[in-house]
């Protein structure tokens, strides 16, 4: 007769898995992303910076912060090559999608008649 614990035991990772991070890593990125949010803050407040470079900056560290909360907190990093794939696929496209946005605004503006 089987024991039936040894039935459903959880079987081990495949080689493309990765093993989760400890909760100190999920506390060492939450310290980045607020020291990240920090430098944010400070950015917007120095009125000596062009509007131009204080715009690309902002959107640089959004961009960095957004890429750590989908890698780590959404555990994305640790999930397999596929569900990345399309994940980043969707976010060019949104972004893609975007571009045309902004620029059918800039094309089509009323100062342009």
């Amino acid at each position: 007769m089987t024991d039936t614990a040894t039935s459903h035991e959880v079987e081990p990772h495949t080689h493309d898995e990765r093993a989760h991070p400890s909760d100190a890593q999920y506390v060492a990125v939450a310290l980045v992303l607020g020291a990240i949010t920090a430098v944010e803050v400070g950015v917007y407040y120095i009125t000596a910076i062009p509007k131009h470079l204080l715009t690309t900056m902002l959107i640089v560290m959004s961009a960095v912060k957004f890429s750590a909360v989908v890698l780590w907190f959404m555990h994305l990093r640790f999930d397999s090559r596929l569900f990345r794939r399309l994940f980043v696929t969707g976010l060019v496209l949104a972004f893609a999608v975007f571009l045309i946005f902004l620029s059918s605004l800039h094309f089509y503006s009323p100062s342009r008649h």
